[in-house]
């Protein structure tokens, strides 16, 4: 038999613990991301792979909200996050830090996911855009790279959170020890 682990046997991090262990190189940027139950599936997908931060841009609405905090489950609390009104800015800006911009995105010439180790990055920026139009153009144009999800159906996206913890996944297990 294999018993099911309630809440309280897994063992799980205390907020402060959380925010003083040390994040995997990856941050995150959401770009005019409209549902406020994406956005808090993203900060407890981010919460979950030990992110090191989120960035709010354009459209995309900030806690507090009920409606983030319904899906986010607390997350809010414990990942460090920070808005800016203007995405290529902020993109221009990480990119003189030095981090590698990804922009998670279907275009001509993309990096398909299940080729990522060929990236060599001390941190790494995972942008999502838009649910309908995704990641803006210009933003696109400025990335180092994109990254693309590769796809097997008839369909031709998937929700946006739901590739943030596909390609987040990806992009945090070479962190785990």
């Amino acid at each position: 038999m294999n018993k099911k682990l309630k809440l309280w046997e897994l063992d799980r991090l205390s907020e402060e613990a959380f925010k003083k262990q040390k994040k995997f190189p990856i941050s995150i940027v959401l770009d005019d991301i409209r549902s406020l139950n994406n956005i808090g599936s993203f900060f407890r997908t981010a919460d979950a792979f030990n992110i090191s931060k989120v960035y709010l841009c354009g459209i995309t609405a900030q806690p507090p909200h009920r409606d983030i905090h319904k899906t986010a489950l607390g997350a809010t609390n414990s990942v460090k996050w920070e808005y800016h009104s203007d995405i290529v800015s902020l993109v221009k800006d990480l990119k003189k830090e030095g981090k590698t911009i990804c922009a998670i995105e279907q275009t001509e010439n993309t990096i398909m996911l299940n080729h990522i180790d060929s990236l060599q990055t001390d941190h790494v920026v995972l942008v999502f855009g838009n649910e309908v139009n995704g990641v803006n153009q210009e933003v696109v144009n400025g990335s180092n790279e994109v990254i693309e999800i590769p796809q097997f159906g008839t369909k031709h996206s998937l929700n946006v959170s739901v590739c943030a913890g596909i390609v987040l996944w990806e992009f945090t297990k070479k962190h785990i020890p």
